[in-house]
């Protein structure tokens, strides 16, 4: 079998380097190329960084790209012109960026989400289930943690689940977030979803998700311990994505989830 070419983004990243360990470590890729922001001519794995360009994309098959809102969307512009694949695991985009992907996923075949892990989305799923099985007498909320280098709040991971409880209550997301709280040791389930984000340590990822009806709470939760997990899961929706047409696609269309 032909390797897959690959082509890893912000390489400097917790994110990046774990995508190089783990593509050395597959035999399903070849990685060609290594992007960062900064630090040009510096070398990682036998590769020099260079910035996202033309050059950097052009004699790859597939980008993973793990870095901001802002870094992302500019490697979107370019693999859309090269109509290259892109699997995203950058979180904490806006909602009109959101658009802008799902415009640019109309050109070329993007794989978008916030966590890449088996356990996570089998997590998102059952939380769909559950989401549209208890109804309107439950009301919910989510709780999570990451090291304290991470910046954005809720995680992307966090948003995920919620947006299983909203697509199990056949809403938008975006019109039933409530408060976002950070680093509160309580806080309260209301008719939106609340989120409660801590900031601590080198925590990898805890994610817990809570039903209330006032008489009877369910908890479904997952808690992560290598992250490696991610980066492998990136390589898994990176293999199937090429076979793929133009189109939004997720981790629940890699795991076949109905």
């Amino acid at each position: 079998m032909k390797k897959i070419s690959l082509a890893i983004t912000g390489g400097l990243g917790r994110m990046g380097q774990e995508l190089i360990k783990s593509s050395k470590r597959n035999k399903n890729f070849s990685l060609k190329s290594i992007t960062e922001s900064k630090f040009y001519n510096k070398r990682l794995s036998g590769l020099k960084l260079i910035p996202n360009s033309k050059e950097a994309f052009k004699n790859v098959n597939i980008i993973i790209d793990f870095t901001t809102p802002k870094s992302t969307l500019q490697v979107l512009k370019i693999a859309a012109k090269l109509k290259k694949r892109v699997v995203i695991g950058t979180t904490g985009f806006t909602k009109k960026e959101e658009r802008l992907i799902k415009d640019f996923s109309r050109k070329i075949p993007i794989l978008k989400a916030g966590n890449m892990s088996l356990g996570i989305n089998l997590l998102v799923y059952l939380t769909e289930i559950a989401s549209k099985s208890l109804g309107k007498n439950f009301l919910s909320k989510i709780y999570e943690v990451h090291h304290k280098h991470k910046k954005d709040h809720p995680s992307g991971t966090a948003l995920m689940i919620g947006n299983g409880i909203a697509l199990g209550k056949d809403k938008n997301l975006f019109n039933i977030i409530g408060k976002k709280y950070l680093n509160k040791k309580k806080f309260p389930y209301s008719k939106k979803i609340n989120f409660n984000s801590i900031r601590k340590a080198n925590i990898i990822g805890e994610h817990e998700v809570k039903f209330s009806s006032g008489k009877e709470i369910i908890t479904l939760n997952h808690e992560a311990f290598d992250r490696a997990l991610y980066s492998e899961g990136a390589l898994t929706a990176a293999k199937w994505l090429m076979k793929k047409k133009s189109g939004l696609y997720s981790m629940k269309n890699v795991l076949n989830f109905e």
